[in-house]
């Protein structure tokens, strides 16, 4: 097939399926054609084009790249997590034949108590460490970009304590909560204050906040740091117009910092999103789910029925814990989704 272009006085194209001609008559210009091979489309008689074989086998070295990371990828997270599903439907202790058993793990979890209590206090430690863990630090880098005197000496110990693993933490801070030798209730007698001075982890109603403050003291200067580091990017004229406008440093943190900083803070509460609804160094270290289940995780709880503990007595109950690992996940999902959707409207808006 010829195809006949206007390309200026008496110069003509030609287009054919064997090669491209160069233009006629045009001086520096051969008439040599150009090889098929080196061209990425061919067109075909009724004008559709196709891509040549090095373009079939450019593409496919994509694949080749990805398939590696695909594999691992199947292999290490969507196998278990569809084994998991299918395990959480089973009546099984680990070894031997499993039972299926439907959606009975998922409808026994409603006449659970300590799975109740687990429940709550996950969703309990989760907002509380998602409001003190985002809040606390986002302060602490205003205070600190403000360039305060000393400021490199607060930053590292800000940020120490995150450079424990939340093991180490946690036994640290089950010495500091000893009620005869720790640090807390000996200051409190010191001060006179003796009738705050009792057993922090060992009473009910106190060992979950005290579990919340050892989580803001290992996490505040990892986040700190990230928005330390944000805030690096914030122009400061805006700080420099809001103080000629009369705004307090009050006024200029609510009215400039939050707002140039509220991607990195809808990072920051998706990350404490997702390790508050995890938690599990922390209370089994300090507490292991105890007194009588009081600061009980559903980590916790998992771990305990899955490994034979004081829940699941001798024999293992791995059907039901990976029923609750699975409410974990399916909970965790929900509650990133809906704050990622929340923070994109803020953003729009």
């Amino acid at each position: 097939m010829s195809v006949q272009l206007p390309t200026g006085a008496g110069v003509t194209r030609q287009m054919a399926t064997g090669g491209l001609s160069q233009p006629a008559g045009v001086p520096g210009h051969s008439a040599a054609p150009v090889k098929e091979s080196r061209r990425r489309f061919r067109v075909t008689g009724n004008g559709a084009a196709y891509a040549s074989s090095a373009d079939i086998r450019a593409r496919a070295m994509g694949y080749y790249f990805v398939f590696p990371a695909l594999a691992l990828f199947g292999l290490f997270i969507a196998y278990p997590l569809v084994r998991s599903v299918m395990i959480s439907l089973t009546q099984w202790p680990g070894f031997g034949p499993s039972k299926f058993v439907g959606f009975a793990n998922f409808s026994a979890m409603f006449s659970d108590p300590v799975f109740s209590t687990a429940f709550f206090n996950t969703i309990y430690f989760t907002v509380a460490t998602t409001i003190l863990q985002t809040a606390v630090p986002l302060v602490l880098a205003a205070l600190l970009n403000a360039r305060v005197r000393f400021g490199a000496v607060y930053r590292v110990a800000i940020f120490l304590p995150a450079l424990m693993s939340l093991v180490v933490s946690g036994a640290l801070w089950a010495l500091i909560y000893e009620p005869k030798f720790g640090i807390v209730d000996s200051f409190l007698d010191s001060i006179g204050l003796h009738a705050l001075a009792f057993a922090w982890i060992s009473n009910s109603a106190t060992v979950v906040p005290a579990l919340i403050v050892v989580s803001l003291w290992q996490s505040a200067g990892f986040f700190t740091l990230i928005f330390y580091a944000a805030l690096q990017d914030v122009d400061q004229s805006l700080y420099e117009a809001a103080s000629i406008d009369g705004a307090s440093a009050v006024g200029q943190f609510f009215h400039v910092t939050v707002p140039m900083v509220r991607t990195v803070t809808s990072v920051v509460v998706t990350l404490n999103l997702i390790n508050g609804l995890k938690i599990f160094d922390i209370i089994y270290v300090m507490t292991g789910g105890g007194p009588d289940h009081a600061s009980e995780s559903l980590s916790t709880y998992l771990y305990s029925l899955a490994f034979g503990g004081q829940v699941a007595g001798a024999v293992p109950a791995v059907g039901y814990a990976t029923a609750i690992g699975v409410v974990i996940l399916a909970f965790a999902v929900l509650v990133v989704i809906v704050q990622q959707f929340l923070a994109s409207r803020r953003r729009v808006l």
